[in-house]
């Protein structure tokens, strides 16, 4: 199993040509499709001065660590400056994350940063399926982990994710629901 329940989304707001374009990189399978087990692995990309500065700006991070490579060389515990760990956690997340229209992001468990990643770093991410669950009357629980190397398979980065996915046919879990 690769991707499953790939299709377009038909919209009504654009013209009805367009809207039969199956829409790239969305997928719209359900709960019943999640299979526990299931394994993918991203393509790697490289961490870049400027987009790790670009991020740090956009979320007001200027820790020496990340920002100040005098600090970082000289001063800094790691003798160069490192990503900060929100943006290996988002670029890590973002290699495997589909555009499912049935799946909406519930939470995160679990996030460690396991080892330093660096400016210059290539990273890339495998996502596990872990488990799935009955939980709401239109949506169950999906949990995968998702953990980022660096280089040639060193882990950088660990999290499990929670997701809400729509069930393709509730009454059949009408009774396993939590508190049922």
């Amino acid at each position: 199993m690769s991707t499953v329940g790939v299709s377009s989304t038909h919209p009504r707001t654009m013209p009805a040509a367009h809207a039969e374009i199956p829409v790239w990189n969305s997928e719209n399978w359900f709960y019943e499709d999640w299979a526990v087990g299931h394994r993918i692995r991203s393509l790697r990309r490289t961490i870049s001065e400027g987009e790790s500065m670009a991020f740090n700006a956009l979320v007001t991070d200027m820790h020496p660590y990340v920002a100040d490579e005098i600090f970082a060389t000289s001063e800094g515990q790691f003798g160069k400056r490192l990503v900060a760990g929100a943006f290996v956690f988002s670029a890590g997340l973002g290699l495997v994350a589909t555009n499912c229209v049935n799946a909406f992001s519930y939470g995160y468990d679990k996030l460690r940063f396991i080892k330093p990643t660096f400016i210059g770093d290539t990273i890339y991410t495998i996502r596990t399926n872990l488990e799935k669950r009955p939980k709401y009357k239109e949506l169950g629980l999906c949990r995968a982990s998702y953990e980022v190397f660096k280089g040639e398979g060193e882990l950088v980065l660990y999290c499990e994710h929670i997701q809400t996915v729509k069930y393709r046919r509730p009454e059949d879990f009408a009774g396993l629901l939590d508190g049922a």
